[in-house]
């Protein structure tokens, strides 16, 4: 049987949950006037959950790769109150959108996305389902109270709008302790342009749902990764434009391979 079922064209938004955001702090030493950066979460698909839940406190932004979490000059979007959401929700295009904020124009290099910390109130602020199991709390190390590092490359030019993707990667991001029953939440977070671009197609739904995995590679590098939903469908966006191999694979089948898949700019290619 065939992975992929037939061809579909659009080309499909991203469905959008929209957060307030406001912003805090300098920006650090920069020319004058100002644009503005907007930022969304996606991520990619996970293995062998059913869930997994991260609450989101913040995001901050600064000039500096080697500034400190003390260290003046931070700009901030702020998640009031902490939003918590199932990363394994954001999967085929589907983002969460973090906020904007206004920042002086100039070069930025360094982002932390903050969590909020599992507490007496919320013991599950930050939790995994394993697949067949019960929902645990992950434990995130205490180097990680300032927020997750990330270099970034990101110019903010005059009454112009920056718009990045923070990529969080659920499936490297959990990991099993042992034999203790524990989970430690290490988060792996890459930022890309919000690009519209991206593939799309169907796959057969019979192949059972969650079982199908769909990527984009460039050399055998994966760029892009999602599972089709309950009807077969798959998005697989923001990808830049370029050259791709598609890559569809389930259990006891032979991974369907297409080479030479085209993405241009603003555009959904479909798959056949």
């Amino acid at each position: 049987m065939t992975l992929v079922r037939k061809m579909k064209f659009t080309l499909g938004a991203a469905l959008l949950a929209g957060l307030a955001a406001c912003g805090g702090g300098g920006g650090g030493d920069s020319a004058a006037g100002s644009g503005t950066l907007r930022l969304a979460l996606t991520d990619a698909p996970s293995c062998g959950y059913d869930a997994v839940h991260v609450t989101v406190a913040k995001v901050r932004v600064h000039q500096s790769s080697s500034a400190g979490d003390a260290d003046a000059g931070w700009s901030e979007i702020v998640l009031n109150p902490a939003r918590r959401v199932d990363l394994l929700s954001l999967t085929n295009g589907v983002l969460m959108e973090l906020g904007q904020i206004p920042l002086p124009t100039g070069k930025y290099t360094q982002m932390r996305l903050v969590l909020a910390d599992n507490s007496a109130t919320q013991p599950l602020a930050n939790s995994v389902l394993p697949t067949g199991g019960r929902e645990v709390a992950l434990k995130t190390p205490s180097g990680q109270q300032s927020g997750v590092k990330t270099n970034i490359n990101i110019d903010i030019a005059e009454n112009k709008m920056a718009d990045f993707v923070l990529d969080f990667d659920a499936c490297k991001s959990v990991v099993q302790a042992g034999a203790s029953g524990q989970y430690l939440l290490k988060p792996v977070v890459t930022v890309i342009p919000r690009y519209v671009s991206g593939v799309q197609g169907y796959v057969d739904p019979d192949l059972g749902a969650g079982a199908t995995r769909v990527s984009l590679q460039v050399n055998g590098t994966v760029v892009k990764a999602t599972v089709p939903d309950s009807t077969g469908k798959f998005l697989l966006q923001p990808v830049a434009p370029g050259n791709y191999t598609l890559v569809m694979a389930a259990p006891g089948r032979t991974s369907a391979v297409v080479t030479g898949v085209p993405v241009a700019a603003e555009t959904v290619t479909p798959v056949a």
